[in-house]
């Protein structure tokens, strides 16, 4: 299969090696020469890794060389079946860019965007033919994370929903199919972890380190948020956070942190930048945290019920299945349980009481219950009380 990636970053990059991997013919392309050069030189050193580490031989690693071309000619793309958009997260950027793309391609060419909160529907109406567009969310870094989200907008026809489907299991990539809605399903699922987190520093409850710890000791969490958000960079966490929140009219739910804009505003992006909410600097040591299991546990159980307050609501807008909203959450960002998997474990009676505390003593629409939740309560024994239960599909 002929594959189109545009833009050569960490991301492009990283979606060319999964489809080059997996036999495809690439071209990779971006406007930048030097962003190729080095992006090809990044990718001698990956596959020199992998070799070093026993996951491919030297063979392999020459037949994924040679599935790789690059191009800083929009047009050398135009034998493409598949093109994976990646470039910057501005929407006028994004639409410009498949406009020209459409003139040198084929009618049955898929022109996919790799982007993580736009509108799929928005980009697609810049097509002669939109029904050839779709969202193909690939996560960080791409040959690693299994998860891939496929959001297909009105537009899109079923025939191109199913083809890129069954092209990205073909990838060895668990799919996850959601609703052209702001931040699809990880970027709005897992709001909270952060949002919730960087609340009850602001209160003054707990410091960094006590969240971060109180997280990963009794939510099994593979990183604290504040860990995660130093990962990821502060800055584009912020400006997902400002978007799911400005795209959902302005839902408190998804309200940012002034902590986490100024840290932004000051340059404290994570690890990137050397400092955030933890300093990274040679010999800098990290502030100790209070272990206190009670209070621990009582952090780990309001960030846990945000999270599975947000996921429930996902299913209850239809936005993606109960199965795709947990392998979205366990396969995109390695929590340690599908959220909805952990509600019923937790028990749905204590999810709606522990959100019914919260906006008692909040009084904020930001601690609303899941209409989802409080139905599931109030169920009779002859309708389903899963998540998962077949007849939900059809209530």
């Amino acid at each position: 299969m002929e594959v189109g990636v545009i833009g050569s970053g960490t991301m492009g990059s990283g979606i060319a090696q999964v489809a080059a991997t997996a036999g495809c013919n690439v071209m990779l392309f971006d406007t930048n020469v030097t962003a190729l050069k080095k992006a090809k030189e990044s990718l001698e050193k990956i596959l020199n890794r992998l070799i070093e580490k026993g996951r491919i031989n030297a063979s392999e690693k020459e037949q994924i060389q040679s599935n790789i071309s690059y191009s800083d000619q929009l047009r050398d793309l135009a034998c493409c079946e598949l093109i994976i958009e990646a470039i910057v997260e501005d929407l006028t950027i994004k639409k410009n860019v498949f406009s020209e793309l459409e003139t040198y391609v084929s009618d049955e060419c898929i022109i996919a965007s790799n982007t993580s909160s736009l509108s799929i529907a928005s980009i697609a109406a810049s097509l002669g033919k939109p029904s050839r567009c779709i969202g193909i969310h690939f996560f960080n870094p791409a040959p690693l994370m299994k998860l891939v989200e496929v959001i297909p907008c009105i537009q899109t026809s079923e025939e191109i929903l199913k083809e890129v489907v069954t092209i990205l299991s073909g990838w060895g990539k668990t799919v996850a199919v959601a609703k052209d809605t702001p931040g699809f399903i990880v970027n709005r699922v897992a709001r909270p972890f952060y949002g919730e987190a960087l609340r009850i520093l602001e209160e003054g409850i707990a410091d960094i380190s006590t969240i971060d710890w109180s997280l990963k000791t009794f939510g099994g969490f593979r990183m604290g948020p504040f860990e995660l958000m130093d990962f990821i960079g502060n800055d584009v966490n912020y400006v997902v956070t400002e978007t799911v929140f400005t795209a959902f009219y302005y839902d408190p739910r998804y309200k940012p942190s002034f902590t986490q804009k100024r840290y932004s505003e000051a340059g404290y992006l994570g690890r990137k930048s050397g400092k955030g909410y933890y300093d990274y600097s040679v010999g800098a040591t990290r502030p100790k945290p209070i272990e206190n299991n009670q209070l621990a546990q009582k952090i780990c159980d309001r960030v846990l019920v945000m999270l599975i307050n947000e996921a429930a609501d996902a299913l209850f807008w239809n936005i993606a299945s109960a199965e795709d909203i947990d392998n979205a959450m366990t396969k995109g960002v390695n929590y340690p349980k599908g959220l909805l998997r952990w509600a019923e474990e937790k028990g749905i009676e204590w999810c709606v009481k522990t959100m019914d505390d919260l906006y008692e003593q909040y009084r904020e629409d930001r601690y609303r219950c899941s209409p989802l939740l409080r139905k599931m309560i109030s169920e009779t024994n002859n309708e389903p009380k899963s998540f998962f239960d077949e007849r939900r599909a059809n209530t």
